[in-house]
C-alpha cells in the first residue's frame, strides 16, 4: 500500500501508515475521512485488536491473517495465512467467521473464532479456541472446539456466528436458524436460532436461565432468532446487545436478556421472500420487541458502541454495518431506547461486514467482496498523517 507519511496513534505503541489520499464523505459530525488501511481480502469478516494494535483478520473462506508488520507499522501487510485454523464450511454464507480476543489475551494469549463446521454434508456453528503463537510465522496452536451447535444442518446459510466476552469472562454466541430449520428457534431442545452462554472451557454456567430444566439446552440464553450477525457489550454496562436478519423486512435490534424469546418465526415485522405471510403478527404474550426494526431491510452485520474521544458527539452511540444496505448505521441511544438514526457512507456503495472502535478512537470497518478492503474512519482533520 502506498503511503505518504507513517504517524503514531495516541495511546498505543502503533504507526498508521497514512493513505495518500482518502474518501470523504459527509455525516452529521462533519466530514469524514475513509481511509484504506489493506486491501486485497477476500469476503473478509471480522477484525480484532492486538495489543500492540496491529489487526487480526478472518477471511470467510477458511484464513486468518495478522495485518500490520512485525515492526508493529500498520501498513497494509497482510501475513500469510495463518495454520492451525479449523477446517470450515466454506459455501454459501459458510466459512471462517468472527474472532475476538480473550480478556486475559496479553498474559494467555487465547482467542475465541466462530465457523461454519462440515458435518455429513451439511454444517453446524461451531466455537473454538486457540492460542496465537505470534512469533516467526505466526500460527494458532492448542485449538480446541468448545461448542458445537446442535439440531438440523445447514446447506450454507444463516450461521449466526458473533462472539462477546463479558467481564465476568463468560461468552456469549449468536446463532442462526439455518433457513430452512426456521421453525426450530422455537424449540429449547436444541440450538438452532439461539443465543447461548458457556464458560471460556465449554461449561456452561450454573446461572444460566434453563440450566435443570427438561428438554432444554443449559446452554440457551435465549432464543427465537433468525440469524443474528451482530453482538456487542455495552463499555459500562456490561449488558449485550443484539442484532439480526429479518427476511423481506423485520431486521431487528434486541437485548438479549436471559430466558426471553425474541419471537422468529411466530412474530416479526417483515413477509418471505416470495412476498408470503410468515408471522401470525407483530405481537404476541411472552414474545418480547425488537428495540428497533428496519422495514425494508438493512441486512446488518457487525455491530460496536462508540467510546472514543474522536467523534465526541457520537459517544454512546451504537454502529451497525449493513450488507444489502451498503451503509453504515449510526444510531442514538437513550438509555435502552434507540431514539434516531443516520445512515453513513451511502457513497462507498460497499457491503460493510464488520464495524469496530479501534483504541486510537477511529471506527474500523470491513467491506465484504472478494477484493475486500479495512477502512478506518476518522474526522478529515484527524487523519494519520
Amino acid at each position: 500500500m502506498r503511503s505518504s507519511a507513517i504517524a503514531c496513534a495516541a495511546g498505543i505503541a502503533l504507526c498508521i501508515a497514512a493513505p495518500a489520499s482518502a474518501e470523504v464523505v459527509h455525516s452529521s459530525a462533519g466530514d469524514l475521512a475513509v481511509e484504506t488501511v489493506a486491501t486485497g481480502l477476500t469476503n473478509p469478516w471480522a477484525l480484532a485488536f492486538l495489543p500492540d494494535g496491529r489487526l487480526l483478520v478472518t477471511e470467510r473462506p477458511g484464513r486468518m491473517r495478522i495485518v500490520g508488520s512485525s515492526a508493529k507499522v500498520l501498513d497494509g501487510k497482510l501475513s500469510p495465512a495463518l495454520a492451525g485454523v479449523p477446517k470450515v464450511f466454506a459455501s454459501g454464507q459458510g466459512g471462517l467467521h468472527d474472532v475476538v480476543l480473550d480478556r486475559g489475551f496479553a498474559q494467555n494469549q487465547t482467542i475465541y473464532l466462530c465457523y461454519a463446521e462440515p458435518v455429513d454434508g451439511g454444517a453446524r456453528t461451531a466455537l473454538a479456541r486457540a492460542r496465537l503463537v505470534d512469533e516467526g510465522t505466526p500460527r494458532l496452536d492448542d485449538v480446541k472446539a468448545i461448542f458445537h451447535q446442535e439440531g438440523p444442518l445447514s446447506s450454507g446459510q444463516h450461521f449466526g456466528c458473533r462472539i462477546v466476552q463479558t467481564a465476568d469472562d463468560n461468552l456469549f454466541l449468536s446463532m442462526g436458524d439455518h433457513y430452512r430449520s426456521r421453525d426450530e428457534a422455537q424449540n429449547l431442545a436444541n440450538h438452532i436460532g439461539k443465543t447461548i452462554r458457556i464458560r471460556p472451557d465449554g461449561s456452561v454456567p450454573p446461572d444460566n436461565p434453563f440450566v435443570g430444566k427438561a428438554g432444554a439446552k443449559p446452554e440457551i440464553w435465549t432464543y427465537g432468532h433468525r440469524n443474528s450477525q451482530g453482538l456487542a457489550r455495552h463499555p459500562t454496562t456490561d449488558q449485550v446487545w443484539e442484532h439480526e436478519h429479518g427476511p423481506r423486512g423485520g431486521d431487528e435490534v434486541n437485548i438479549p436478556l436471559a430466558g426471553k424469546n425474541y419471537g422468529w418465526p411466530v412474530i416479526g415485522y417483515g413477509v418471505d421472500y416470495s412476498g408470503a405471510k410468515i408471522h401470525e403478527g407483530t405481537h404476541k404474550p411472552g414474545m418480547e420487541q425488537p428495540l428497533w426494526y428496519w422495514v425494508p431491510s438493512i441486512a446488518p452485520s457487525g455491530m460496536a458502541f462508540y467510546a472514543g474521544d474522536l467523534f465526541p458527539a457520537w459517544k454512546g452511540n451504537l454502529f451497525i454495518g449493513a450488507l444489502r444496505g451498503q451503509v453504515l448505521v449510526r444510531l442514538e441511544r437513550d438509555g435502552d431506547k434507540i431514539t434516531k438514526e443516520e445512515r453513513l457512507l451511502q457513497e462507498l456503495g460497499e457491503r460493510i461486514r464488520d464495524v469496530r472502535m479501534g483504541p486510537d478512537g477511529a471506527l474500523w470497518l470491513l467491506t465484504d467482496n472478494a477484493a475486500g478492503r479495512i477502512l478506518r474512519i476518522v474526522p478529515v482533520n484527524r487523519r494519520a498523517g
